[in-house]
């Protein structure tokens, strides 16, 4: 019978005879909060973490504290180049990743910021991800139960109605933060189903995953939420084809009916790529 956990159980805890060796993962947003914890609790478990930060300095410093095998990187979410700077390293190491958290993210920018014309929210938190992980896919092993995990949030339902406004993604028409940090989760959100419908046949899932809500940073000591759903992503707890899902409080859950409108999903894809190509010419 599966273990209960609850808010005071370690992530340690539920980790226990779960052995990550030969496990490489690439894990964004490393240097604090969640993203450091998840890197620490990994790498205590044995896996193998490429640890992506803004800058390397955070990068090194995360990883001197973690401890266990990592290797540092950087990739600064808010620069295109530095991202295909990051994948090229990836690919450079010659290791396989056989899981890929996509942790970082900004939040409820007060004012309306843009990096080349688009809102930064939607830029870092869905764009620079769907460049990253694009350029490291190669060496994710098929057939191999690879798992990439795309986190969002059910902040997603705070976005405007038609989810991702396409002809508004400078964020000029009406920018709100809640609203602008919904939509980048709702990008988030479809670009795990498109990605998921796009490797059907390699045997890699994609799932999207509300880490739930954390209130101090005294709480990473203990088991929480994203935790619990990396962990389960990671163990044999959930179906290995399960893909293509949205994931809250360690289930499947319902996001709202515009995350699951795989026809935006696509033209949401089609921009996506057309701008990470634009911006590498």
């Amino acid at each position: 019978m599966q273990q209960a956990f609850n808010a005071k159980t370690t992530a340690d805890e539920v980790l226990d005879g779960l052995d990550l060796t030969g496990t490489n993962v690439l894990l964004t947003g490393c240097a604090s909060g969640l993203g450091f914890e998840t890197l620490r609790v990994l790498t205590a478990h044995g896996a193998h973490v490429i640890a992506a930060a803004r800058t390397l300095a955070a990068a090194e410093q995360a990883c001197a504290r973690a401890g266990g095998g990592t290797t540092p990187l950087a990739c600064d979410l808010a620069d295109l180049a530095s991202v295909r700077r990051a994948c090229a390293k990836v690919i450079a190491t010659g290791l396989p990743l056989h899981r890929i958290i996509a942790n970082a993210g900004i939040m409820m920018l007060p004012r309306l910021e843009q990096i080349d014309g688009i809102e930064k929210q939607f830029y870092v938190n869905f764009l620079a991800h769907y460049a990253l992980i694009s350029g490291v896919l190669d060496a994710v092993p098929r057939h191999a139960g690879a798992r990439i995990v795309v986190l969002a949030s059910e902040a997603h339902r705070r976005a405007p109605p038609a989810g991702v406004e396409l002809d508004n993604l400078s964020g000029e028409r009406g920018y709100e933060p809640m609203r602008a940090y919904g939509q980048s989760n709702v990008a988030r959100i479809l670009y795990a189903r498109a990605l998921a419908t796009r490797l059907a046949d390699s045997g890699i899932t994609a799932n999207s995953l509300h880490p739930g809500v954390i209130g101090s940073t005294a709480l990473f000591r203990h088991l929480n939420p994203l935790l619990r759903g990396v962990v389960r992503l990671f163990s044999k707890t959930i179906a290995q084809g399960i893909t293509g899902q949205y994931f809250s409080d360690c289930r499947v859950a319902t996001p709202t009916h515009v995350a699951q409108d795989d026809a935006l999903g696509e033209r949401l894809w089609t921009i996506a790529a057309q701008l990470t190509s634009r911006q590498a010419s």
